[in-house]
């Protein structure tokens, strides 16, 4: 039986887009959101995890010290070293640095403002 969980953080972030031909080539910030989505077949079935893909709270213990680290109320070109660093390429760097820790994840997705977003799904 194959189940899908989402979980969501947010942050505060800015960032530059330097070749950009329009108004991101300037230094601006967001309230970014973050999707981080696992997928698997739900086979605990005993115990405290009993019914659960993965608990929520290990998700979040993975993924809460990356955005303190790397994201929130920071500049997204220094601490991630994406020199252009759009949602595409934000959604693709955090795939990577998530993937080693949390092997069930199978994309992320970032919003970048409230009506736009962008899932990385490799």
């Amino acid at each position: 039986m194959k189940v899908t969980l989402r979980k969501q953080f947010t942050f505060e972030a800015s960032h530059q887009l330097p070749n950009h031909d329009g108004k991101c080539q300037r230094l601006h910030g967001h309230s970014w959101k973050m999707r981080v989505v696992v997928a698997g077949d739900l086979i605990t079935m005993n115990g405290p995890k009993a019914g659960m893909l993965m608990d929520y709270a290990e998700i979040s213990a993975i993924v809460k010290p990356i955005v303190e680290k790397y994201l929130d109320h920071h500049h997204l070109n220094e601490t991630t070293k994406l020199e252009n660093p759009t949602s595409e390429l934000l959604s693709m760097w955090l795939y990577e640095m998530l993937k080693p820790q949390l092997p069930l994840l199978v994309s992320v997705e970032v919003d970048e403002t409230c009506t736009s977003s962008c899932c990385f799904e490799p």
